[in-house]
Parts: structure tokens; C-alpha cells; sequence
């Protein structure tokens, strides 16, 4: 089992929550720890799972603070297929995606823009309409 321990934004001073990366029969589980409880999703890779503790935590008006909950980082589908949906772009609006610009979705970093699953669906959508043009 792999374990991050990712910091928290709008929670207590120093909050952090734990994630336990499993897998499931050929599904992506994560268990969260937090607050005393625990959050645990299974789905077809470790993004989407993310996403759903993500929407959780939304309800309790914190946010991650890591390359996943980042406004502008979003995985393409191969990302998906094939690494599980551990990594992920960062995405800069107009500009295409390229491997340089590939990050891990637990890790931390100075550009991340911490963001509801809504928000950073919206700015993806947008991102790939902007390609359009």
C-alpha cells in the first residue's frame, strides 16, 4: 500500500489528511483518514476516486493541497488507461499539453491552485475548447 499524507486548505492549522492508495479486483480504491474517520472510494482509476473524496471534503469546506485538487492539472485519457490516473497535466489555457508539464496528483508544489472538482471540470472543458479554436 502506498500512503500520502497531503495538508488540508480551510481546515485547522496543520491539518492534513492521509490517503491509502488499494486496489480493488482491476478497480482503483483510496481510503481517506480524516477526522477521525475514514472515506473510502473504489473506481476505475485513482483520479476518479480522488475526485469523490474531494467532493466529501468540499462538504466539510476544506480543500487539498496537492497537484490533483489543482485548478489547472487534469489527466488525459491515456494518463488514464495507463498510469491509473496517478498523473495528470498542467494545463495552461491555449497552450497544448506536453510530457514536461506531467506531475503526480498527490505531490505538492509551489503552482498549485487548490479548487472544487466542479471548478477544475469547468477550467478543463474550457482548456479543451480554447484547443479548438
Amino acid at each position: 500500500m502506498i500512503q500520502h499524507q497531503i495538508s488540508l486548505i480551510g481546515g485547522e492549522e496543520g491539518e492534513a489528511i492521509l490517503i491509502t492508495q488499494f486496489e480493488s479486483g482491476n478497480e482503483c480504491g483510496l481510503s481517506c483518514e480524516f477526522r477521525g474517520r475514514v472515506i473510502e472510494v473504489v473506481e476505475g482509476d485513482y483520479f476518479d476516486a480522488f475526485c469523490e473524496i474531494r467532493k466529501t471534503l468540499e462538504d466539510e469546506n476544506v480543500l487539498p493541497f496537492c497537484y490533483g485538487a489543482s485548478l489547472n492539472v487534469y489527466p488525459s485519457a491515456m494518463a488514464r488507461q495507463m498510469g491509473e490516473g496517478l498523473r495528470a497535466y498542467r494545463l495552461t489555457m491555449g497552450a497544448p499539453s506536453s510530457k514536461d508539464q506531467l506531475v503526480q496528483i498527490f505531490d505538492q508544489g509551489p503552482d498549485i491552485i487548490p479548487a472544487k472538482v466542479s471548478e477544475q471540470e469547468r477550467f478543463y472543458r474550457e482548456w479543451c475548447e480554447a484547443g479548438k479554436a
